[in-house]
């Protein structure tokens, strides 16, 4: 894959990709940046190559917020091909096929903070403020925030944070389950984040994409059509290599000593 953009900057090694923001210093999220977003997330969708993906701002910052200079003269029409637009970006990032871990350093506010909720994990270094700040402005998130914070957290903690326009900690989001691990003093979060995709980048591709499909459809729906798209992911495991290596392993050597293939 080309990967060949100007605000986003994609390295892959070992079977993980690392997908960072590159407007520093604080990655204001633009036009240009969320069509960027969009393609590169349907860029990692179809690299074979690419078997997890760590998404990060950087060092310094993960992302704080949409480019206000670009939105305060909008129109509504011209808002709303705007927001359009960052949450087809931010859903093909939910999408692709495979583990993604959010790096946060710094700010993940706004816009930010609904991208890191698009990946399937969240690791924030204790420096890290994350929060949906729009309500500062006189408006509301527009990018997920009102839809997938709530499926993360719970509704009232989603409304507290909506409602409030607070900067959280890193630890205060751990607490309330937005954040999975805190990285502290000179540790980095990156560095962690990559270490813990390889791991998943050893594992069998399809059950990983088949797992991720089920659980993200399965909280959109009834449990009587979550119990269908379960069914239909197992059975499309059966189809794959390392379903035969899993299980034949298991049986002759015990669980955990299969080695992956990604097919």
């Amino acid at each position: 894959m080309a990967y060949d953009y100007e605000l986003v900057k994609v390295e892959v090694s070992d079977g993980v990709a690392l997908f960072q923001l590159n407007r520093p210093p604080l990655n204001p999220l633009n036009t240009q940046l969320f069509r960027e977003i969009g393609l590169c997330a349907l860029e990692l969708t179809y690299d074979d190559e690419v078997r997890a993906v760590v998404l990060t701002g950087g060092e310094q910052n993960f992302a704080a917020g949409a480019d206000i200079k670009e939105m305060v003269d909008m129109t509504p029409v011209m808002v709303s091909r705007f927001i359009r637009g960052a949450q087809d970006a931010f859903t093909a990032v939910e999408n692709i096929p495979k583990p993604v871990i959010a790096a946060i350093n710094g700010f993940a506010l706004g816009g930010g903070c609904e991208l890191a909720i698009c990946a399937d994990f969240r690791f924030a270094h204790e420096n890290a403020r994350i929060g949906q700040p729009e309500i500062l402005l006189g408006i509301i998130p527009g990018a997920g925030g009102t839809q997938r914070l709530p499926r993360l957290i719970g509704p009232t903690r989603a409304k507290e944070m909506i409602y409030s326009g607070k900067f959280y900690s890193a630890e205060e989001c751990c607490e309330m389950g937005l954040v999975q691990k805190v990285v502290k003093g000179d540790d980095s979060v990156i560095e962690l984040a990559v270490k813990i995709a390889g791991r998943y980048a050893k594992g069998p591709a399809v059950a990983l994409a088949a797992a991720k499909w089920a659980v993200n459809k399965g909280m959109e729906c009834s449990i009587e059509e979550g119990l269908l798209i379960e069914a239909q992911g197992i059975s499309l495991c059966f189809a794959s290599e390392d379903r035969t290596i899993g299980m034949r392993t298991f049986l002759e050597k015990g669980p955990g000593k299969a080695e992956f293939i990604g097919r």
